[in-house]
């Protein structure tokens, strides 16, 4: 479940992904799994093949990808989440979220 999200972020972040374009969304979020952890990062994007590329350079795997919907997607989570979100220059959610 995400929290601390507005409506039209969430819409943006949908746009951006359908278009094929790499659409980065951090939000508040709770896993039992993961009680340490408040936060998660979803990397989206429609096309399969940008998707893939883009993970490939932060060492993440295709088997890795949320087949979700319209939205498939990286969740990214702890210092790994970080790492992305510094060197992609998502300074606000980096500000916003932690």
């Amino acid at each position: 479940m995400a929290f601390g999200i507005k409506k039209h972020e969430l819409e943006q972040w949908k746009s951006r992904a359908r278009s094929g374009n790499i659409a980065i969304l951090t939000h508040y979020w709770y896993d039992e799994r993961f009680p340490e952890l408040r936060t998660v990062t979803k990397v989206a994007c429609s096309n399969m093949d940008v998707l893939k590329k883009w993970g490939r350079q932060y060492g993440l795997k295709p088997e890795w990808i949320h087949m979700r919907e319209d939205f498939p997607h990286f969740d990214l989570l702890g210092e790994r989440q970080l790492q992305v979100l510094k060197e992609e220059g998502c300074l606000e959610q980096i500000n916003r979220f932690q």
